[in-house]
């Protein structure tokens, strides 16, 4: 028998059998400018000749999985014949859905799952569950750990020890990169270039220059400097879809500090952008969000834990998701926690080697788990009991 393990992010879906690799795939469908027509599913994306103006049809809003019509379509392109050949009698499928998620997503997830595809069991976990079980299995010395969930929505902290949740303690910040995408197309359509239609673009300049502060106030000032003491200062190439196909940093020794270039491409130049976009991760209240920053939210739901556990917590804090992947973060988390956290407390922040697939290379591990028969919920379980054999079942 086949496992199936979707990790089904509100941006990208993380999908491979147990046995074989992972692939990473919009979870979207998207319409181009060029043919309005024609809907593009999921990687179709490739497909697209001209990828400005892209319009983004997406399943998850805040979060939360709500446009199903959508999540269809990239499920059936996902399982179909093109991609994974899932034959569904012969497959159990580990799939993830967000903490606090709603019970009526719960139950139509169910049905879709067990009515329509007809998977012949099935496991709903969260994402942090794959990822705690992870590290539990790398480490299995370790009693604790809190996992830092840093995706496209929101960002959660979720403290696990001997691989359950200790619900009391997660903690949601709403900031994700989508929120961070958004604010730098609005940065940079203010300032410079009118980009509110680039999300696509914007999200790839966003990956290539954006990075975290450690010093955020001299950094500011370094931002304003004028000519070569100006280190933070980038040019950046925007694709023309034609001679450029993906937007590029222009190498430091050919930026043209004054005047115009020569060369006909089209240019955004950043400067405190860089930073002060992913800053937002840590001091939501910069663009008037009323939230807690990561590193507060993370000390908030260890200190609400019993006492004699803070401790491990603290040692062992792992970060996962996209967000993690800007240069600089894991180190300035560090530090902020290293601030925040009692003196005599060793305090470290692990960033495995691929934080997005993380989650996902948990859920392998837990396929080949020897109690994984006892965690799922059978097609015939749940034809007998319905829903609240799936409540009863999944630690959610």
């Amino acid at each position: 028998m086949a496992t199936l393990v979707l990790d089904n992010g509100a941006y990208t879906a993380k999908i491979g059998y147990s046995l074989e690799k992972v692939s990473v795939i919009p979870n979207c469908q998207f319409r181009s400018r060029t043919s309005r027509l024609k809907t593009f599913t999921a990687n179709q994306l490739e497909e697209i000749k001209d990828p400005s103006g892209l319009f983004y049809i997406l399943p998850f809003q805040k979060g939360y999985l709500v446009n199903w019509d959508v999540q269809r379509k990239v499920w059936d392109h996902l399982f179909g014949k093109e991609m994974f050949k899932v034959d569904f009698a012969d497959t159990s499928v580990v799939i993830t859905e967000p903490y606090f998620n709603f019970t009526s997503i719960q139950e139509s997830m169910n049905e879709i799952l067990f009515e329509e595809y007809q998977f012949q069991s099935a496991l709903r976990t969260n994402a942090g569950s794959l990822s705690a079980h992870h590290y539990f299995h790398t480490k299995p010395s370790e009693l604790c750990c809190l996992v830092v969930d840093s995706g496209f929505s929101f960002t959660h902290v979720a403290p696990y020890c001997r691989s359950k949740k200790m619900k009391e303690g997660v903690r949601r910040v709403n900031v994700g990169g989508k929120l961070l995408t958004n604010h730098l197309k609005e940065i940079i359509s203010y300032r410079q270039l009118h980009v509110m239609d680039e999300t696509h673009v914007i999200n790839q300049v966003k990956e290539d220059v954006c990075y975290v502060s450690q010093q955020f106030y001299q950094d500011m000032e370094v931002a304003q400097m004028k000519g070569e003491e100006n280190t933070v200062m980038m040019d950046y190439v925007l694709p023309d879809f034609s001679s450029i196909k993906k937007g590029f940093c222009k190498p430091r020794e050919e930026m043209v500090l004054s005047g115009k270039y020569k060369t006909g491409e089209q240019i955004l130049r950043l400067a405190n952008e860089r930073f002060a976009v992913p800053e937002m991760l840590f001091h939501p209240s910069d663009i008037g969000i009323q939230e807690m920053g990561i590193p507060e939210a993370i000390v908030h739901s260890i200190q609400s834990l019993p006492e004699e556990m803070q401790p491990h917590f603290y040692q062992n804090i792992v970060l996962t998701g996209g967000n993690s992947l800007f240069p600089g973060f894991r180190q300035r988390l560090e530090t902020e926690l290293r601030s925040l956290a009692p003196a005599h407390l060793p305090v470290s922040v692990l960033q495995p080697a691929n934080p997005i697939c993380h989650p996902w290379e948990g859920g392998k591990l837990l396929a080949h788990d020897p109690d994984y028969d006892e965690l799922v919920v059978t097609r015939d379980e749940y034809e007998e009991n319905g829903h609240y054999i799936c409540e009863e079942k999944f630690d959610l």
